[in-house]
């Protein structure tokens, strides 16, 4: 084949080495050129990659067993033009794993065969000094089956590689939303992802595309919705193709999806502006406001959504940034432009750090509980950080909720009617030795106490211990409550004495209130009922 007078793609004048890769060592003469055709769209091909395709030797294609190439597609004039001047076209058909397959090492060997296969073909034309161009949809370098080949070749001989619009730059523009914006976190993930792990990768991210789908797309709504990022994702299938669309991934029918689809989680901070215009101005934060900054930290209650008051309600509407826990987190309803950060449960001074950072620089940041937040949860943890010259000027809020205890108590009756205390069980910032002074102070002092984060997968004596100490103060007919999930559907609750009481059924998402000699429990019409006497035999 001629080519024209300009130096082409390929040519010697444009050869660079590999990254990392000796020259002197190439034993094949031809050059490897990776050619990206963009989503789909003849029209979005760079002048580059028409150069490359036009005055390649050979042009090299993937597709499916008996399916047309979908790389091929936005190059077929090109490659119409090419046939007619003596270009050679290579068409790959790989095994796919929603096929049947009689290869003996099953689709992983039939997938092996096929690269041999490939490597030793296009070899045959490296060898003879030719250009080969293998065409790759969207971004040659980005989950792209190119990528294969360009492994092969790369220590072997010349290669170049011509980027191209990749279908997450494609899809971001038919959604018409900035992806990322001022110091947002994006995620690029895989659908064939195990569903844990991409809750926890998404649920790290202010923004995220999803790749990969098809099958996979229930589980990646979960996991969406699990992230709070459902209501702002939206699925574009075939980008750049005939039938391009977009809908809302909450409304998408999951049978329909193609695996030539993407889900495109936007910036939150781009539905601000409109949000702020659509807003009454009295709902809105004002400048002010911003200007300053504040943390407010709040309790969304135990576990039912009727149990987060109005005022909590009225604040988590008005935060610009929420931080917490990410179970905590993903019990309030995603907002249009509030930001969600959310963590495990093991880091409290540095959420609390991280809280007081945004406000400083403006924000009004809500700090989530469970339960009350002055409770063992979020307030004093974030009161301890600002503590410090760094955050002092910081203004912070508490708003109260209702504590666990509360919700546990009213369930049996009224055992916490008199005198009583709460403890946790956590030795995760306190010793052991405080914690154990701590439940013989409460049980020698005959009050009813409740008992947080009893137990764990790791932490299982510390209860059993609870039971031995209290048993040598209390009698063994001393009324339990052991409450499980208070507020939830999963919700069980059982009044026992301390002698019958099992350790063994307690774990984190369970309350144990112990009861002093003066609790009492008697049947009522609707089951057993506790209470504290608010006497101690004075008439």
């Amino acid at each position: 084949m001629t080519h024209s007078a300009h130096t082409p793609a390929g040519s010697a004048a444009s050869r660079t080495a590999p990254f990392g890769s000796d020259d002197a060592a190439w034993d094949l003469p031809g050059t490897l050129i990776g050619v990206s055709v963009g989503p789909g769209d003849p029209e979005l091909l760079t002048l580059k990659a028409v150069r490359a395709i036009e005055q390649a030797d050979v042009v090299v294609y993937h597709s499916k067993k008996g399916r047309p190439s979908a790389a091929a597609i936005p190059a077929k004039d090109l490659l119409g033009a090419g046939r007619q001047r003596g270009q050679h076209h290579v068409h790959l058909e790989y095994p796919v794993t929603t096929g049947s397959t009689d290869h003996p090492g099953g689709y992983a060997g039939a997938l092996a065969e096929f690269y041999v296969d490939a490597e030793r073909t296009i070899e045959q034309f490296l060898a003879e000094g030719k250009t080969v161009a293998v065409l790759a949809l969207g971004d040659a370098m980005l989950y792209s089956s190119y990528q294969h080949i360009h492994r092969m070749f790369e220590a072997r001989c010349n290669c170049e590689v011509i980027p191209g619009i990749s279908s997450i730059a494609g899809a971001t523009a038919v959604v018409a939303k900035p992806l990322t914006e001022d110091d947002e976190t994006l995620v690029v993930v895989s659908g064939t992802l195990e569903e844990a792990e991409l809750r926890r990768r998404l649920t790290n991210a202010d923004c995220a595309v999803v790749m990969k789908l098809g099958r996979t797309f229930n589980k990646v709504r979960c996991a969406l919705e699990h992230a709070g990022m459902l209501d702002r994702a939206v699925l574009v299938t075939r980008v750049g193709m005939d039938g391009q669309s977009a809908q809302p991934v909450r409304e998408v029918d999951a049978s329909t999806v193609p695996y030539f689809s993407v889900v495109i989680v936007p910036s939150v901070l781009a539905q601000q502006d409109k949000i702020r215009a659509s807003v009454p101005k009295r709902d809105v934060i004002d400048s002010a406001a911003e200007t300053t900054g504040e943390v407010v930290v709040v309790g969304l209650g135990p576990g039912a959504q009727r149990w987060t008051t109005p005022e909590v309600q009225h604040e988590l509407e008005q935060a610009t940034d929420l931080v917490g826990y990410s179970t905590y987190i993903n019990r309030v309803p995603q907002r249009p432009g509030q930001r969600r950060h959310l963590s495990d449960n093991k880091v409290e001074a540095e959420r609390a750090a991280f809280a007081l950072d945004m406000a400083k620089r403006g924000r009004r940041v809500a700090v989530v509980s469970s339960g009350d937040p002055g409770v063992f949860a979020m307030a004093a943890a974030v009161l301890e950080t600002a503590d410090d010259d760094l955050w002092r000027e910081v203004p912070v809020r508490i708003i109260p909720g209702m504590t666990a205890a509360q919700a546990v108590a009213s369930r049996a009756g009224a055992p916490l009617g008199h005198d009583f205390g709460m403890i946790s069980l956590s030795n995760r910032l306190k010793p052991w030795e405080q914690i154990e002074k701590r439940i013989r102070a409460l049980a020698g002092a005959d009050m009813a106490f409740a008992v947080y984060n009893p137990a764990s997968k790791e932490r299982r004596e510390h209860i059993e211990r609870l039971k031995e100490i209290v048993s040598e103060y209390q009698g063994p007919n001393t009324p339990v409550i052991v409450a499980r999930a208070v507020g939830s559907e999963q919700e069980k609750v059982t009044i026992t004495t301390l002698k019958a009481f099992d350790p063994t059924v307690v774990d984190m998402r369970t309350m144990v209130i112990i009861g002093a000699s003066t609790t009492r429990a008697y049947d009522g019409p609707q089951g057993p009922r506790v209470y504290t006497s608010r006497t101690y035999g004075l008439s």
